[in-house]
C-alpha cells in the first residue's frame, strides 16, 4: 500500500485505536488480553507511554483520517535494571493487514527508539503460527530468542509466545544508562 502516513497518535485517535485494539482481543491471538479495553482505558495506556517518553505511532492513508494501524514502544520491565530495554507492540487493522502498514509502523517506531538512550527492542509476539508478526519483526533486524510454549489459553487453544530481540543504536557494545542515571 502506497501512500501511508505515520505519525504521533492524538487523543481523537483513541475510538479508532481502540477498535483495531478490541478486533484482535475478541478475534485473534496476538494479545492475550480476553476483555476488549474501553477508549478511556487505551487513553490511560497511551499516557503512561508518552509519559516515558516512548513514541506512540498511528499509520493513515494519505489522504485519509482512517486509522490503519498502530504501534508503541513501552518499558518491558519495571525493574531499574531493564531500564534500557522496550517492548514493541504493533497492531494493523484487520482490512489493511499484508499491505506494508505494520512495516511502515514498526520500522519508524525502531528508528525512533534508536535517538534515544535505550539499547534493545523486545517482541513479545503471541502465537507462534503468527508467521506476518515473526517475519515483519525478522525483516527488520529482530532476532528469535526463544519460544515459551503454551502459555496462553485463548480461544479454547493453548497459545504459544515468540520473544525477538534486536538491538538499538550500538546495542549492547556500549555502557549506556537513561540521562542523570549513575
Amino acid at each position: 500500500m502506497s501512500g501511508i502516513l505515520v505519525r504521533d497518535s492524538r487523543p481523537e485517535d483513541l475510538p479508532q485505536i481502540a477498535a483495531i485494539y478490541a478486533y484482535e482481543v475478541l478475534h485473534g491471538l496476538a494479545t492475550f488480553e480476553e476483555i476488549p479495553p474501553d477508549t478511556e482505558e487505551m487513553g490511560r495506556r497511551r499516557e503512561a507511554v508518552r509519559e516515558l517518553g516512548l513514541p506512540h505511532l498511528v499509520a493513515t492513508a494519505e489522504r485519509a483520517d482512517r486509522i490503519l494501524g498502530y504501534a508503541y514502544a513501552a518499558a518491558y520491565r519495571a525493574r531499574p535494571a531493564y531500564r534500557n530495554t522496550v517492548e514493541d507492540s504493533v497492531y494493523v487493522a484487520e482490512t489493511a493487514r499484508g499491505r506494508g502498514v505494520g512495516r511502515a509502523l514498526l520500522a519508524e517506531l525502531v528508528a525512533r527508539c534508536e535517538e534515544g538512550w535505550r539499547r534493545q527492542m523486545i517482541a513479545v509476539i503471541g502465537n507462534s503460527a503468527n508467521r506476518g508478526s515473526i517475519e515483519l519483526h525478522r525483516s527488520l533486524g529482530f532476532e528469535h530468542v526463544g519460544t515459551l510454549k503454551a502459555v496462553g489459553f485463548k480461544h479454547g487453544q493453548w497459545v504459544d509466545t515468540v520473544y525477538m530481540q534486536r538491538p538499538l543504536g550500538p546495542g549492547s557494545t556500549v555502557p549506556q544508562s537513561p540521562p542523570g542515571a549513575g
